[in-house]
């Protein structure tokens, strides 16, 4: 059972501190507070909040006593840590301790070089995490195929799971819905600008539009129809949807070409990533 795991999370930042949060709101599935060894020597605001409500262990690194009853190693440091990382923990990990990276970019076969021949799996969560709404994509070597079923539970704490066989693919991924939600976000912040342009107080406009894209979530989550079947539901020929989306579809590069060429640019930053290319 997940719950009898020891997880030590590497890396307390952001997506850290969801993941963790997560892992400790959920009780089907979840992580024990007495589980759960945070190694961070300067954890995230979200993350601080979790040691001190839960009295969760915290370390600025593993000891090799700790380190012995550790069975997954969840590491969630940006990718140009990872030899530093590997450097100081590899040493003290038993050869059966299960690895689950969150870093992007970085391949199977780069944290199997760095620490060894052991069990590790690739997982691409998003933000949404926080709130038990994301999504997680994974990919697992060979050695830990027997650990797919414990690790899913652990990510499904945060929301859906999906397991891919191709590990090329995690980029797209990663462009997609690692990436995503920031494109929402910024479509949010968008539309704020445009509704103050158009006059609206700004607290109104951003009101409008944060409520306006939760909705319309809820409203993509509570059917089976497609994006396109909504957006078709919505628009009256000849009305004011219409003209918005003439002008967002319309000559030149509108938005679907717009968010190509952005999901494009997030996978290849991916394989560059992977390549060994610095992040920028």
């Amino acid at each position: 059972m997940a719950k009898s795991l020891k997880i030590a999370l590497v890396g307390a930042g952001h997506m850290g501190g969801a993941l963790a949060a997560g892992w400790l709101r959920t009780r089907r599935g979840g992580v024990a507070p007495e589980n759960l060894i945070v190694v961070d020597p300067a954890p995230g605001e979200a993350a601080q909040g979790l040691i001190e409500t839960h009295g969760l262990v915290h370390t600025d690194a593993l000891t090799l006593e700790m380190a012995d009853t550790v069975d997954i190693v969840v590491l969630a440091v940006k990718p140009q840590s990872l030899e530093q990382v590997a450097t100081s923990l590899s040493p003290l990990l038993r050869p059966d301790t299960a690895l689950v990276s969150i870093m992007a970019g970085t391949t199977l076969s780069r944290l199997s070089l760095a620490f060894g021949d052991r069990p590790i799996i690739r997982a691409m969560p998003n933000t949404a995490a926080a709130v038990g709404a994301g999504v997680s994509v994974c990919v697992a070597n060979a050695a830990a195929e027997p650990l797919k079923p414990a690790v899913e539970r652990l990510f499904k704490t945060a929301g859906s799971v999906e397991w891919l066989r191709d590990e090329r693919l995690i980029g797209a991924v990663t462009a997609v819905s690692g990436s995503g939600p920031a494109y929402v976000f910024l479509l949010a912040e968008a539309l704020a600008g445009a509704g103050t342009a158009e006059g609206l107080p700004r607290e109104l406009a951003e009101r409008l539009a944060r409520e306006t894209i939760i909705g319309a979530g809820a409203l993509l989550a509570g059917t089976d129809k497609s994006p396109q079947e909504l957006r078709r539901a919505v628009t009256s020929p000849g009305g004011t949807t219409q003209a918005a989306l003439d002008a967002l579809m319309g000559s030149g590069v509108g938005l679907p070409e717009l968010v190509r060429n952005a999901v494009s640019a997030a996978e290849r930053r991916s394989r560059q990533m992977g390549n060994g290319g610095r992040e920028r």
